[in-house]
């Protein structure tokens, strides 16, 4: 198969479909060929090359058509801008226009082709990018960038006039950042600063602007990629080339829409395998999914929580403000990997601590109690009627003299305590400036991570401005929230990292013999009745119960014979999605009478409600268990996600489920387990069993394999209830209702 932004092709007839929709992202710059190593077996991409950005960021020359010096044009302020960049980073610029001979004092050519030297960079000051394009593409120019708006963000029209610039661009070999996008990525960035740099990506630039403003906090930036609409270059592209930058030590991304979901998933998995954290603002938590499900599953999940699990996947962090994105980014840019995930809460208050704590724990991190022979050491400090057990409660005096410092110092040479956290509520000099610099010099001499909040509104104070936001190994905040959020991700990031197996590498890549028996069942555009969604899980190997499919009361009878008595009877119908609001499920039959009457009602309330069956099911009847729905579903951005939770009759109340995207691994099988808040039933409640989790995952994990083999074929699953039984017994699908595409 064949791979490209704007072209797929393929002989597999299995895959056509799926390429038909155009459902198969890019997964490599500009159509380099994909061999049956790169694609799983969906025909997704399981690699992706690293677009060599080193010559847009550094170019060494540069043309700006549509160049100005007229005062008052908009063009002119954007020309001087672009002289004064292009002089710091050490690129010839060419202004070119066809009416000017001079811009700015330097010679002005009248087209790109008159230029002397090919350049990398052409920055495009003109209302309609696409001729330009062109005439770029003879030159072999290597980037542009269009800043033009009235593309796809003003409607129809205009995404087509987009989807015209996209496709000159993939014929020429160059790359585009924009159109409708700004100046961020020539700002003027500090030298002068050390340490690990924040890399930015942004699709709308004014949201940037606090993380780049943390240069005055003295933390450093190395580039902004203000991506716009994306119609070439886009937030995967840069995600890639930055975690590959050996300055860069975090990624913060301001996303608004991705435009090429596997692409972004591999991107993250680069920064993972790396350990570069990436931190993200993804705007859309509320909007709602547009497409009708027949299934709980497709009901369930929604578009932005499939964005979420996808994140929490490949590691990347996501936060809501723009606080939260500096505060977090910084943070990681800076902190050394944690030797410990105990947290100590330091304070001159006892209030202030209880109050930092309650949140902390209630965060998930870990407050460790300080053992007996520290708080001993401790106290002879701090007053003995004072807690020091974790919460650290000084009472205040000891800060303002060669207390504080030995306080400090006994807390961090704790083997438990990896991160202390200092909350100083306001500031109260002389105190307060001795404790931010007691705080500072500690910091500089363990490898331990020191935090501090400084809760003064004013924030104008020597303590603040100097002592603290004058230190790079001090993580200041301004907000308790912000400083839980931030340290928890730093540590969530280590975990994470420190385990961390790429799921691409073992991504299925052939189809199993299952796929053969399963694709014989499908019926394209249909939903199977349940007797045949029952056989495609029967293909994959997962457990259904001993059942019959009948057209007779007697043959009903027999059936139930052979079943083993009591059983279940239901209608079996392609028409059929919920049955039990129908009536159309009959539980419990012990006796042949029962299963006749059962038979004649199921099939009156059937004609009744002009549903055509194609029988009716007589099923063993499986009561002892835990109930679980496990489902697939259609993702637009995606493609195929797998969804677990608790099932039964309550699923759509209760609406506590998981998801992933696959492929994934046993581990966040497991970890889908451990999201849901019903999940103790699992491990047995009021004396009961504990249920057999390893079989919950193997059905997780054999539903997965069928979401990708049938990706093309298959739109929503949902197995509802299967029953978990007793550790050791398996789980049971009673029930399965699947949608064909």
């Amino acid at each position: 198969m064949l791979g490209s932004t704007h072209g797929t092709f393929t002989t597999d007839p299995r895959r056509a479909h799926v390429v038909a929709c155009g459902e198969l992202p890019r997964h490599a710059v500009h159509g380099t060929a994909a061999t049956a190593d790169d694609l799983d077996v969906s025909g997704r991409p399981l690699h992706s090359d690293v677009p060599d950005l080193d010559r847009f960021f550094r170019p060494e020359s540069v043309a700006v058509i549509g160049s100005s010096d007229t005062e008052g044009r908009p063009n002119t302020g954007i020309t001087r801008q672009l002289f004064a960049w292009a002089e710091r980073v050490g690129a010839r610029l060419h202004p070119v226009h066809p009416t000017r001979t001079s811009v700015f004092g330097t010679t002005c050519f009248p087209s790109v082709a008159d230029l002397p030297e090919q350049v990398d960079l052409a920055v495009l000051l003109v209302a309609d990018p696409l001729p330009v394009v062109e005439q770029l593409a003879e030159e072999k120019v290597r980037f542009a960038v269009a800043f033009a708006s009235g593309f796809a963000e003003t409607g129809e029209e205009g995404a087509l006039a987009q989807a015209r610039l996209a496709a000159a661009v993939q014929r020429s070999g160059m790359r585009l950042l924009g159109p409708n996008t700004n100046l961020n990525a020539f700002e003027h960035f500090r030298e002068d600063l050390e340490g690990p740099a924040i890399a930015l990506i942004t699709q709308s630039g004014h949201q940037g602007r606090p993380v780049f403003a943390l240069q005055e906090l003295g933390v450093r930036l190395s580039h902004w990629a203000p991506t716009g609409n994306e119609a070439d270059l886009e937030t995967s592209d840069f995600l890639s080339y930055f975690a590959e930058r050996p300055e860069v030590g975090v990624i913060a991304a301001y996303v608004e829409g991705l435009k090429d979901g596997r692409a972004f998933l591999l991107a993250a998995d680069r920064a993972a395998r790396r350990g570069v954290p990436v931190v993200a603002v993804k705007v859309g938590r509320t909007e709602a999914g547009a497409r009708t499900a027949a299934s709980h599953t497709g009901k369930l999940t929604g578009a932005d929580a499939v964005v979420d699990a996808a994140m929490r996947q490949f590691g990347v962090i996501r936060v809501d403000g723009l606080d939260e994105l500096q505060d977090t980014a910084a943070l990681l840019a800076r902190a050394r990997p944690p030797r410990a995930e105990g947290v100590a809460v330091y304070s001159i208050s006892g209030g202030t601590g209880a109050h930092f704590a309650d949140l902390a724990t209630e965060a998930g991190l870990t407050l460790p109690a300080l053992g007996g022979a520290k708080q001993a050491e401790l106290h002879q400090w701090i007053p003995e009627y004072l807690d020091v057990a974790n919460p650290v409660d000084s009472g205040g005096h000891p800060v303002g003299d060669w207390r504080g410092r030995k306080i400090i110092d006994a807390i961090l040479d704790d083997p438990q305590v990896g991160v202390l956290i200092c909350p100083i509520t306001g500031p109260f000099p002389p105190m307060s400036d001795q404790l931010a610099q007691d705080l500072v010099d500690a910091a500089e001499r363990t490898d331990k991570l020191v935090c501090v909040v400084w809760g003064s509104p004013v924030g104008t104070e020597d303590a603040y401005r100097e002592t603290l936001l004058g230190s790079s190994r001090v993580a200041t905040f301004r907000t308790f929230a912000n400083c839980i959020t931030a340290v928890r991700a730093h540590l969530d990031h280590h975990r994470f990292t420190a385990h961390y197996r790429s799921p691409f590498d073992e991504a299925p890549r052939t189809p199993s013999p299952s796929f053969r028996k399963a694709q014989a069942l499908m019926r394209p555009g249909q939903q199977l009745s349940e007797h045949a969604a029952k056989q495609l899980l029967r293909a994959y190997g997962i457990r259904v119960p001993r059942e019959q499919l009948v057209t007779s009361a007697a043959a009903a009878v027999r059936a139930a014979g052979l079943v083993g008595y009591p059983v279940v009877m239901k209608a079996s119908g392609a028409q059929l999605a919920h049955k039990t609001e129908l009536g159309l499920v009959k539980v419990g039959l012990t006796s042949a009478s029962q299963i006749r009457d059962a038979y004649r009602e199921l099939t009156d309330i059937a004609r009744y409600e002009g549903a055509e069956l194609d029988g009716v099911l007589v099923c063993q009847m499986v009561e002892r268990g835990v109930e679980m729905v496990v489902g697939v579903t259609h993702d637009t951005l995606f493609g195929p996600t797998v969804t677990v939770g608790l099932g039964g009759v309550l699923v759509e109340v209760l609406r506590d489920t998981a998801v992933r995207v696959p492929p994934f691994g046993d581990d966040q099988a497991q970890a889908m387990l451990s999201e849901l808040r019903g999940r103790a039933l699992l491990d047995g409640v009021r004396g009961g069993p504990p249920a057999d989790v390893d079989a919950l995952v193997e059905v997780v994990q054999r539903v997965q394999r069928m979401a990708l083999e049938l990706s093309g074929e298959l739109s929503e699953l949902d197995i509802n209830p299967l029953m978990v039984l007793p550790r050791g017994q398996g789980a049971v699908a009673l029930d399965a209702l699947a949608v064909c595409r």
